[in-house]
């Protein structure tokens, strides 16, 4: 059963940013991102890695290859979003 209809992000309407930055994030990281799909990123992320992923069908992916796609993206995003906050941290207090 897909979960991708219950997702909640902590943040409500938050969604479509993420999706923004997502893309931002992986064409720093070389791929190519339609700015109107973000999410399909995913796809090309998979072909780099040797994941048979999918529009149509998965049925068939393993959860193993799944999350690889899945922490590529992830984590890039997770590694961009500290490098922000620690440069917000260095820099002086405004007054």
């Amino acid at each position: 059963m897909s979960r991708r209809g219950r997702r909640k992000h902590l943040v409500p309407g938050a969604g479509d940013a993420l999706n923004v930055f997502k893309g931002e994030v992986m064409r720093r990281e070389g791929y190519a991102v339609d700015p109107n799909r973000p999410s399909d990123v995913k796809y090309e992320v998979a072909k780099d890695m040797g994941v048979p992923l999918n529009p149509v069908y998965n049925g068939r992916l393993e959860t193993e290859d799944a999350g690889k796609v899945g922490g590529k993206i992830g984590g890039t995003m997770v590694r961009e979003m500290i490098r922000m906050a620690q440069e917000r941290l260095a820099k002086p207090p405004q007054q």
